[in-house]
């Protein structure tokens, strides 16, 4: 279980969107950085100093000016009932009326430097110093003392107080990430396991076996038996970019992306990525091939001083590019594709690649399918984040982030919670659902994505168990922001909350998640006879993300103008105009057929019955706003009009 105390000191660092604390008095001629210390590190938990010699390289983040400004320019410009409505700034004019200053970067150079750091990039928009030094300058500089402590089976470096900076800069820094490794213990969703991020193999292969059917319906199981008195449909194999087009309504509007750039961040960067996306469209989606003119790729190099993160899974994140990358495609065929790679799958790498699209508006749309477990963030690492998303919004670039794939966490955190960066409120969560697609490419139904399984063992079905869903549920890190105010229910807002006070409801939006009725991809693989490119079905929130960032990119091309940040409009539609499909509880479920071995049939197959909306959990598919789809799914062209 995660401590609650982190949690609640993280709640006063926000203040309820954002804003950092005051610096509190140190040794004479200092100031305290707020809550830069983790409560894990303490004297029952450490295991040894750290070395004097060892290097670190760390990033000083710098308050931008007038925050406040900053906070309500960025909703009059997303908020259709404002006079600045889509006025947005350009990257200099955000550098140039809120970033540090030039003289504040200079000062805070100088003083590292004169600590003996190098000094690493700073990037366009100022957001951060980057140094390089020794744990032994590190101490001196920072007024700490580092060492290594035992915390949930890693051992992690630490300060073992505060850090603290010259009392000249504490009002200018914002907070400082990598002295620590306190974001080892965050994982992002959607990769786990070990590995190390180059010189690896493609990952293990996976393949779906049959039977399963070309469309919803299309195969109904006959041979088992029959589960709560009905023969079920078998799984779809994996739907198509044009079905997935048919179904959303965007494929015969005239518009198909181009004129906007999706970028997707993810970590690192698969070597057969183009290879693998160019023959995925050939085979799939002949008529809409991925030109080489429409891929581009920037990938940070692995920072050789960094001490690699036991959770990262270099193979998997692969997998995780392969599908953005495909799934944005395949609904916007005409829009350009900037992938961002970061040096590893940490918090604070991730941020580096998304900064980077945002300083230099390198996009007009990102996609991000990761995310960590619940909200138990360290300080630095939230302020962070909401400074990097609010200048997205303030230079009109919708960022949008996929909800998380564990429900409301409360297998893995005992109690309910969203995932951030999901919750943050500068951003727009993109839930899952399971999708009913027809054989003319028609919507049979959506309802939410929450999954459970019942094998068949025996000719008998075993009990039912929950096994993924749409992430959601009300934050208890960010205050219910203004444009969910009179449109998500007070039930939800003031759920783990206290008094009268309304916390940030997710997700805002959703598109096809469940992997049961998900998307087909194409990857090069490791098979037992060897690694090339095969295709199989995947689903996830971090397929919901890129296939809605897709209908954005056709949005923008029908309109004529890029959307932005859109959550203060979807909510203002979603009580005016049938533009957005309200997502309600359907009773349904199919048959799925698994290989044992998981790429062929000589080790067996596994059958199970998966519902496709279990309601087992304290999340709830209903109708009107729900944390498992939050407004419901894009209508076609009533959506595209209105958006």
């Amino acid at each position: 279980m995660r401590r609650s105390s982190t949690l609640l000191l993280s709640l006063a660092v926000v203040g309820g969107l954002t804003g950092a604390l005051p610096a509190t008095a140190s040794a004479q001629g200092r100031q305290d950085i707020p809550q830069s210390h983790p409560l894990w590190a303490n004297a029952q938990a450490k295991v040894a100093d750290t070395a004097p010699a060892a290097k670190l390289s760390f990033r000083v983040y710098l308050n931008q000016r007038d925050n406040a400004g900053a906070e309500a320019l960025a909703q009059a410009v997303s908020d259709p009932d404002s006079k600045t409505y889509r006025q947005y700034l350009s990257p200099d004019q955000v550098r140039d009326r809120f970033a540090a200053s030039d003289a504040t970067v200079d000062a805070v150079k100088s003083w590292l430097t004169g600590n003996g750091f190098s000094i690493g990039e700073v990037p366009s928009n100022r957001a951060y110093v980057e140094a390089t030094g020794t744990a032994g300058q590190t101490q001196q500089a920072f007024d700490v003392k580092l060492s290594k402590y035992k915390v949930k089976g890693q051992t992690l470096r630490a300060a073992d107080k505060n850090l603290s900076v010259p009392a000249n800069l504490a009002n200018d820094v914002l907070g400082v990430v990598g002295v620590d490794q306190a974001t080892n213990l965050f994982k992002p969703d959607h990769a786990t396991g070990s590995g190390t991020p180059s010189d690896v193999a493609p990952g293990p292969g996976f393949r779906n076996a049959r039977p399963c059917s070309a469309y919803y319906g299309e195969k109904i199981d006959t041979t088992d038996p029959a589960y709560n008195g009905k023969n079920l449909p078998y799984a779809p194999c994996g739907y198509t970019p044009a079905q997935l087009r048919s179904a959303y309504g965007v494929d015969k509007v005239g518009a198909d992306g181009k004129g906007t750039t999706i970028a997707i961040v993810d970590a690192f960067a698969s070597p057969t990525i183009y290879a693998d996306a160019s023959t995925y469209a050939k085979k799939n989606d002949p008529q809409h091939p991925l030109k080489q003119s429409q891929f581009k790729q920037h990938v940070f190099p692995a920072n050789p001083v960094l001490e690699p993160p036991d959770q990262c899974d270099a193979a998997g994140w692969y997998g995780e590019e392969t599908l953005d990358v495909e799934a944005a495609h395949g609904l916007a065929p005409g829009a350009d594709i900037l992938y961002v790679g970061g040096e590893s799958c940490e918090d604070n790498a991730l941020d580096v690649a998304l900064n980077y699209v945002i300083a230099g508006h390198k996009a007009d749309i990102v996609s991000n399918s990761y995310g960590d477990t619940g909200e138990d963030i360290p300080a630095d690492e939230v302020k962070v984040f909401n400074q990097i998303s609010l200048q997205a919004v303030l230079e009109g670039i919708g960022v949008y982030f996929s909800s998380g794939d564990n429900g409301d966490e409360v297998a893995r955190l005992g109690t309910p919670s969203p995932d951030f960066s999901a919750s943050a409120p500068w951003i727009t969560a993109v839930g899952g659902t399971s999708i009913a697609i027809g054989k003319d490419g028609k919507r049979i139904f959506e309802t939410g994505w929450e999954t459970s399984k019942s094998s068949l063992t025996n000719g008998v079905y075993g009990p039912a168990a929950y096994t993924s869903g749409s992430g959601g549920g009300t934050s208890r890190l960010f205050a219910q922001p203004f444009y969910q105010k009179g449109v998500v229910p007070d039930a939800l807002a003031k759920k783990n909350q206290t008094g009268n006070n309304k916390g940030r409801v997710v997700p805002d939006i959703s598109a096809i998640g469940d992997p049961n009725t998900g998307f087909l991809v194409g990857q090069t693989q490791t098979f037992p006879d060897g690694a090339y490119y095969d295709q199989y079905r995947i689903g996830g929130t971090s397929l919901a993300s890129p296939v809605f960032a897709g209908i954005m990119a056709v949005a923008d091309s029908f309109d004529h103008f890029h959307h932005g940040f859109i959550n203060p409009v979807i909510y203002k539609l979603t009580s005016r105009t049938p533009a957005i499909s309200d997502v309600k509880h359907v009773d349904a479920a199919v048959e799925r057929v698994d290989y044992a071995n998981s790429t062929d049939a000589s080790g067996g197959l596994l059958t199970s019955v998966r519902t496709l909306d279990y309601q087992g959990l304290t999340i709830h598919t209903t109708p009107g706003y729900d944390d498992v789809t939050g407004l419901g799914t894009p209508n076609g062209l009533l959506f595209l009009l209105l958006v």
